[in-house]
C-alpha cells in the first residue's frame, strides 16, 4: 500500500478497517456486511470492490481484529500472504518495490502488511479500546503510549463517569 491512500495514510485505512464493526445502539453493525456496503468501502479505499475482494477483506479484518485483541496468534495472517511477492524496480529515479498479488487480494494484503509495519515500528500502539463494551480500536500516537479510548468524548467520558458512579456508590454503601 502506498503511504497515502485517497489522501489518508495507510495506517488510517487499517484503523478504519478494524473499526468497521462498531456497536451502534447496543448491537454490532458490520459496515462491510451488506454486499453493496462492502463494495463501496473497498472502492473508497483503493480496492476493486469485487465480491471476492470483499470476502477476503472481511476475513482479513476479522483475523486482524482477533490478533490485535490477543485472541489469535499473528501467524494466522499467513493465509493472506500466500503466493504474494514483492519485486524491485526503478521508478522516479529510485528503487521501488511492487507488490505482486491478484487484484482481488491486493487491498487485504496491503492492510495486513500495514499492520506488520505498525507492529514493527510502534509495537503495542495498535490496541482495542479500553471500554469493554466498545468494539473499536485505536492507534496510540501519544508520546507515553497511554491512550486507552477510541474516543475520549465517547468511551473515555463514559468509563470515567462509570468509575465515578462506582466510587460514589461504594462510599455510600460504607457509610
Amino acid at each position: 500500500m502506498s503511504e497515502r491512500v485517497d489522501g489518508r495514510g495507510a495506517e488510517d485505512v487499517l484503523l478504519e478497517l478494524l473499526n468497521t464493526t462498531p456497536v451502534v445502539a447496543g448491537s454490532v453493525r458490520d459496515a462491510l456486511g451488506a454486499p453493496a456496503d462492502g463494495r463501496a468501502w473497498a472502492r473508497a479505499h483503493g480496492g476493486t470492490g469485487s465480491g471476492e475482494e470483499v470476502a477476503v477483506l472481511v476475513a482479513a479484518r476479522d483475523a486482524l481484529q482477533d490478533v490485535v485483541r490477543g485472541r489469535r496468534d499473528p501467524e494466522c495472517l499467513n493465509e493472506f500472504l500466500q503466493d504474494v511477492s514483492s519485486v524491485p524496480g526503478i521508478a522516479r529515479g529510485g528503487l521501488e518495490w511492487r507488490l505482486r498479488v491478484p487484484d482481488a487480494r491486493r487491498l487485504p494484503v496491503e492492510l495486513v502488511l500495514t499492520w506488520a509495519r505498525v507492529e514493527e515500528s510502534r509495537p503495542g500502539r495498535l490496541k482495542p479500546c479500553g471500554n469493554p463494551e466498545c468494539r473499536r480500536f485505536l492507534l496510540d500516537r501519544s508520546k507515553p503510549n497511554s491512550a486507552r479510548w477510541c474516543s475520549m468524548a465517547e468511551c473515555g467520558n463514559r468509563m470515567k463517569a462509570r468509575r465515578h458512579y462506582q466510587r460514589v456508590r461504594d462510599a455510600g454503601a460504607g457509610a
